[in-house]
């Protein structure tokens, strides 16, 4: 039985190095990141955009909603649509997370160590 009494979302600060990679670029890394665990999907790191090559990322136009953390805008490599996306102006239960990045693991290597 799933335990109902757990929130949804929950924030875990932490200092373990996180680290992004789009082959043998090294696109992030970190040791300030939050871990935000959603009920039915995978942890995520949101990393500061400090510690995030931005130079490398380019705006898309993709937009998603959420209605637990709110609009979110997307980033792209040259090669690798959407790989990563940020709430710029996340719901208040979520400022936490404002304007940092989380990256699609299917898109790029996340090291957490």
């Amino acid at each position: 039985m799933a335990d109902h009494t757990a929130p949804r979302i929950s924030l875990q600060p932490h200092t373990r190095r996180v680290r992004i990679l789009d082959g043998d670029t090294l696109i992030a890394d970190t040791h300030n990141a939050i871990e935000l665990r959603e009920r039915g999907y995978p942890p995520r790191q949101y990393l500061p955009r400090d510690d995030v090559r931005m130079d490398l990322l380019t705006p898309s136009e993709t937009v998603t909603h959420c209605p637990f953390k709110g609009d979110t805008t997307y980033y792209s490599l040259p090669d690798i649509a959407d790989m990563a996306w940020s709430y710029e102006q996340p719901t208040e239960e979520m400022q936490a997370i404002a304007g940092r990045l989380a990256f699609d693991a299917d898109k790029a290597t996340e090291i957490v160590e």
